[in-house]
């Protein structure tokens, strides 16, 4: 498959190595199929290095979708030089219980600084909010979750979408239809949820639900809902075309969660390798494959991913779809990143929204 055939679908999100790109790093990155790079907290050093990496990045590949998963609480990569400590989505629930209102503003806020501040360093796009709903029994989600009830959580979310959004960047809701009910950790185990679809719609899905038309993109859960369907959402028609796209008329990205993970390869109980569990996410709906920390060292994974999708395409196992490009590059901002000091000085925006978050006690430097 040539070049100028690949280049209307790049589906491929794949992580560097360090702070600094290797020679490996700039071939992967200029492969075809790659359309977007995940970051993580060792990619960082400090603002300087992050900005001069994603300008680096950004002239190997001036479409590429530079990504990093930056929530706020736990779940936060980037701690020092000037980013401030964003507050987790459960403390934004709490406050809901003492004043709503004043949770709202704070979720913008939090929405505002969060993309502001990734901006400012050439990040493009955050995989944040979570929508998953507060069970009480989830460790890997916890206090990720803003609360129990699915209305709180969606008015929630849609402040901080907002924020974000004033500040250029886009969103994603995760993890469809909801991984909050399970107690096992899909890093590290396959969950399994036993409710039917209707119990899941009523609940769980219901921020999906209500947020579909100003979502932008969708994450799905390495979760299995046996009652649905024997594969895990990110690898099921039945959620993701059926429910997600056609009842919920959901027309954003739908990004597959990171392949490396326990439950991100394992169909009918066996073990997909790396191209093959791309290409069931893919050919399930997802718009986008992401496979995570797999370049450190030799990077042998990734390289065995991009021979092999390659190939597959070649076979005809995949075809690209230009309706997928097109969701892809919506997420990329509209307009160029502001320099830290411009966002100081320049964003009222910015200063207010930090102020906000300092008057509630939800944030500090």
């Amino acid at each position: 498959m040539t070049l100028a055939t690949t280049s209307i679908h790049a589906p491929l999100i794949i992580d560097v190595a360090g702070t600094e790109l290797s020679d490996a790093d700039r071939r992967r990155v200029s492969n075809p199929f790659v359309g977007g790079v995940i970051h993580f907290a060792r990619n960082w050093r400090d603002r300087a290095q992050m900005t001069a990496l994603n300008t680096e990045l950004k002239t190997i590949r001036p479409d590429l979708l530079i990504c990093v998963d930056h929530e706020g609480g736990r779940v936060q990569r980037f701690r020092t030089d000037g980013f401030t400590r964003l507050p987790s989505m459960r403390a934004l629930g709490e406050l809901w219980m003492r004043d709503a209102m004043r949770a709202t503003q704070a979720a913008t806020a939090t929405g505002q600084v969060l993309a502001a501040e990734l901006r400012a360093c050439g990040i493009d796009f955050s995989f944040a909010p979570v929508l998953d709903l507060d069970h009480g029994g989830s460790s890997v989600i916890g206090d990720r979750s803003f609360h129990r009830d699915p209305r709180v959580v969606a008015l929630l979310a849609k402040s901080v979408m907002h924020g974000m959004l004033q500040m250029g960047m886009r969103n994603c809701g995760k993890h469809f239809p909801g991984h909050g009910f399970v107690t096992a950790d899909s890093h590290v185990e396959i969950p399994v949820d036993p409710r039917g679809l209707k119990a899941i719609l009523e609940d769980d899905a219901r921020p999906f639900d209500w947020l579909s038309g100003t979502l932008t993109a969708v994450m799905p859960a390495h979760v299995i809902y046996p009652k649905v369907d024997k594969r895990p959402a990110g690898f099921s028609s039945k959620w993701l075309k059926d429910v997600l796209r056609t009842r919920l008329a959901f027309d954003g990205a739908i990004f597959s969660d990171d392949l490396s993970m326990e439950a991100g390869r394992y169909i009918g109980g066996q073990l997909l390798s790396y191209a093959d569990a791309a290409l069931a996410a893919l050919n399930a709906g997802c718009d986008l494959a992401m496979l995570c920390n797999q370049s450190i060292g030799e990077g042998r994974a990734l390289d065995e991913l991009l021979d092999d999708f390659g190939a597959a395409a070649k076979a005809g196992r995949w075809q690209p779809e230009a309706a997928s490009e097109a969701r892809r590059r919506a997420l990329l901002p509209d307009a160029p990143h502001a320099d830290w000091n411009a966002l100081l000085v320049g964003s009222t925006g910015y200063r207010q929204a930090r102020q906000v978050l300092a008057k509630v006690g939800l944030a500090s430097a």
